[in-house]
């Protein structure tokens, strides 16, 4: 028997063809002291009979069933039936190697960390592997260091599903996310759990697989959600961040009104001309704060601003000299 249990929460949605790998996967964890709890967020398909076979056959698996809800509402479902001492997340549709709850619960008992994390590698349709990033570095957080790295994106990413967290950090968390975001929950809810805890570790090794398809998140087409839910986050955020974290949130949220429009910059369809006019007077509130970006970002930000046809044709160059270095 391994240390302090770990909860493991699997939001399932309409996820039968993929929630076996899954689970299995979490049942081939050399950490053995796991207690995996299936919220099966009010699935159409086959997910419940799926679901309801695996935790007849293994007792360490909790199913739970109920009306769907939304990803945030499954996870707050599966956290409030934990009974373990730290709790991590998995997405019904990946699967991870062997030791990585081993060596997050490692690392976080070795450094005193409430929060143990790590990269991940993202296996896509075609076949192709990425990894986030994989350079082996640890690094020890203590809570600014931890929500800056956080909101810059750069090194530790917002997955959920890539760290292990200390249950007290739960405390309050309901009533801190907001159930009409539908996009970018996690980035919300990553920083109140950074921002209760103390000190975390993180070591850049991938051994959790995130399995792109077609038909999931990354592949689904624009929508007011997936342009403006991340500037909400971002904006809630800055209302409530400390003084000292002021200038790293006004970026992080200058960078996805940035982000945002060069997305909406590549689909020039009339119905999207609202979205980007809106995105662009964002920008434009915001102007005095452009000091804070770099200097490439900078350049960017003030042709949304002033000549955004010079902005939609300079980004789609960008893209496609970006994409034609991927694939070599």
């Amino acid at each position: 028997m391994d240390g302090e249990r770990i909860s493991v929460i699997v939001p399932a949605y309409n996820n039968a063809p993929w929630l076996p790998r899954c689970l299995d996967s979490l049942l081939a964890q050399t950490y053995r002291n796991l207690e995996i709890i299936v919220v099966n967020d009010g699935s159409t398909d086959d997910t419940k009979r799926v679901l309801e076979t695996y935790a007849a056959e293994h007792s360490c698996i909790k199913a739970i069933h109920k009306e769907n809800g939304g990803v945030t509402s499954a996870r707050l479902r599966g956290v409030a039936e934990a009974s373990g001492q730290w709790i991590g997340f998995m997405d019904g549709d990946d699967e991870m190697e062997p030791k990585m709850y081993a060596r997050l619960w490692e690392n976080a008992k070795t450094y005193g960390a409430d929060i143990s994390h790590c990269g991940h590698q993202v296996l896509f349709p075609d076949g192709r592997v990425g990894f986030v990033h994989n350079s082996g570095v640890l690094r020890q957080q203590d809570k600014l260091a931890g929500l800056r790295d956080l909101l810059d994106g750069g090194l530790v990413e917002s997955s959920l599903c890539t760290k292990l967290f200390r249950r007290e950090l739960f405390e309050g968390l309901a009533g801190w996310m907001d159930p009409s975001i539908k996009n970018n929950e996690d980035f919300l809810m990553n920083y109140y759990l950074f921002a209760q805890s103390e000190r975390a570790v993180f070591e850049d090794i991938c051994p959790y697989h995130y399995i792109l398809r077609h038909g999931s998140a990354s592949y689904r087409q624009l929508h007011a959600h997936s342009i403006f839910d991340p500037i909400r986050v971002r904006q809630r955020i800055l209302e409530n961040c400390c003084p000292e974290l002021r200038e790293d949130t006004r970026r992080a949220l200058l960078r996805n009104c940035l982000f945002a429009y060069g997305q909406l910059s590549l689909n020039l369809s009339r119905e999207f001309d609202g979205y980007r006019e809106r995105v662009r007077q964002l920008l434009i509130d915001q102007r005095a704060y452009f000091h804070l970006l770099s200097a490439r970002n900078r350049l960017l930000a003030q042709m949304v601003c002033n000549v955004p046809w010079a902005f939609h044709l300079a980004y789609g160059v960008y893209v496609k000299l970006f994409q034609r270095q991927e694939q070599h």
